[in-house]
């Protein structure tokens, strides 16, 4: 009996990570930092501090990623506040669903803390979730389980009860660690074999992740 689905942010629910991504490449263009799109890819579905220390061993320990980091999060927020971060195809039709099924909601996202409250209230999301944990709140990041473990305890689910929807290799690791079945739904990073034999399925796009658990419900998996 599945009693929860728990998503992830970036990538799932908002096409977030290409916006990232490109704040990244138009913040240190005028310094002329090489490879800096690949860089960014390395830390999708990691926390900030995970982040910095990949950007710190690419770069090397002198580089100033807290200087950038400030001006990249000024930027993403310019360009993505006030409701402007588009919503992933299929999401509230997605969570309307699920609510309506009496299905426990969570967020499980490496994102800070002020950043994802703010985000998911500007896109009229916030009723939905009935947890929400981020990067800021735990301890390890993402491909540890600890996020999916804490957001299942607060929703008082066993994990083998739960369904995850994430996009990144990280978060299907993370997911799949913790003991819940996860669907993965590719957004920058396409699957490779391990992502096929973590995942229970991988499909484009949240409304077929809508079908896949509709049709699980009618099957008395849900």
């Amino acid at each position: 009996m599945i009693q929860a689905v728990v998503f992830d942010m970036d990538g799932v629910i908002f096409d977030s990570e290409t916006l990232l991504t490109q704040c990244w490449v138009d913040v240190t263009k005028k310094d002329g930092i090489p490879d800096v799109e690949h860089t960014n890819y390395l830390c999708l579905g990691v926390n900030d501090a995970e982040t910095k220390e990949i950007f710190l061993d690419v770069y090397g320990q002198d580089f100033p990623y807290d200087a950038y980091e400030k001006e990249v999060i000024r930027l993403f927020r310019e360009r993505a506040s006030g409701g402007k971060l588009q919503k992933k195809a299929g999401v509230e039709e997605l969570l309307s669903f699920l609510k309506e099924q009496g299905i426990k909601i969570a967020l499980a996202t490496s994102s800070r803390e002020a950043i994802v409250h703010d985000e998911i209230r500007e896109a009229g999301l916030l009723p939905f979730f009935d947890v929400m944990v981020c990067g800021d709140t735990i301890t390890k990041s993402k491909p540890d389980p600890e996020i999916y473990l804490k957001a299942c305890g607060q929703l008082d689910v066993e994990p083998e009860n739960a369904y995850a929807v994430e996009d990144s290799f990280n978060g299907v690791r993370s997911a799949t660690r913790a003991g819940l079945s996860c669907i993965m739904v590719p957004d920058i990073k396409q699957p490779d074999e391990e992502m096929r034999e973590l995942a229970c399925c991988i499909l484009p796009s949240l409304i077929e992740v809508k079908e896949y658990l509709r049709e699980r419900l009618r099957e008395g998996q849900v």
